[in-house]
C-alpha cells in the first residue's frame, strides 16, 4: 500500500513539472505578430530597429492605428498627428498601396457600425489624400463591431476598437485604387 501512495504521490508531482513546463514554453514563445512585420518590436520593446520602408518600420515608427471618440468621424490632434507622419512615409516609399480599415466599438447595430467604420475609414482616406497620397493608392473597408482587438462591456475596450487601422499591402504599386 504505501508502495501504491508514493507512486500515486510521484505521479501527481511529474504531472505538476509537465504542466509547468507548458506554462513556462507558452510565455517564452515569441506571438507569431511579435516577430513578423506586424506589430513592430515585439515583446517589450525587443527585437531591435526596423528595416527603414519595411512593414514593420511603418507600424513600429508611424503608427498604423488612429483612434475616435464615441460616435465620432473627426480625426483628433493626435489622429492628425500618426496620419501625417503616414503621409510623409508613404510618399517616401511609393511602393506601397493601403487599405485603411473602419472599426467601430460593440454598441448599436451591425449595420450602423459598418456605416460608422466606413465613414471613419473615408476620413482617414482624405486626410491622406489631402496630404499628398495618391487617391489611387487608398483602399477602404469597414469593419463595423465585427474585428474588436478588446472584448469587454466597458470604456476602455470601447476606446481601443474606435479606430482606423492603415495596412500596408504587397510591395506592387497602386492596383488597390478602389473604395469599398
Amino acid at each position: 500500500m504505501h508502495f501504491m501512495s508514493q507512486g500515486t504521490r510521484l505521479m501527481r508531482f511529474a504531472a505538476v513539472i509537465v504542466a509547468a513546463l507548458a506554462v513556462t514554453a507558452c510565455s517564452n514563445t515569441p506571438k507569431p505578430e511579435d516577430t513578423l512585420a506586424g506589430n513592430g518590436s515585439g515583446a517589450n520593446g525587443k527585437g531591435g530597429p526596423a528595416t527603414p520602408g519595411s512593414q514593420r518600420d511603418f507600424s513600429q515608427n508611424v503608427g498604423d492605428l488612429v483612434y475616435f471618440s464615441t460616435d465620432q468621424t473627426d480625426l483628433t490632434p493626435e489622429a492628425q498627428q500618426t496620419l501625417a507622419n503616414q503621409a510623409r512615409w508613404l510618399q517616401q516609399y511609393s511602393q506601397y498601396s493601403i487599405t485603411v480599415e473602419g472599426h467601430a466599438d460593440e454598441r448599436g447595430t451591425r449595420e450602423y457600425n459598418i456605416g460608422l467604420g466606413s465613414k471613419r475609414a473615408e476620413s482617414v482616406r482624405a486626410y491622406l489624400v489631402r496630404n499628398g497620397v495618391a487617391a489611387a493608392r487608398v483602399r477602404t473597408v469597414s469593419f463595423g463591431k465585427e474585428r474588436p482587438v478588446a472584448v469587454c462591456n466597458d470604456i476602455s475596450c470601447w476606446s481601443q476598437n474606435r479606430r482606423a487601422q492603415t495596412v500596408l499591402n504587397n510591395r506592387g504599386g497602386a492596383t488597390a485604387g478602389k473604395t469599398n
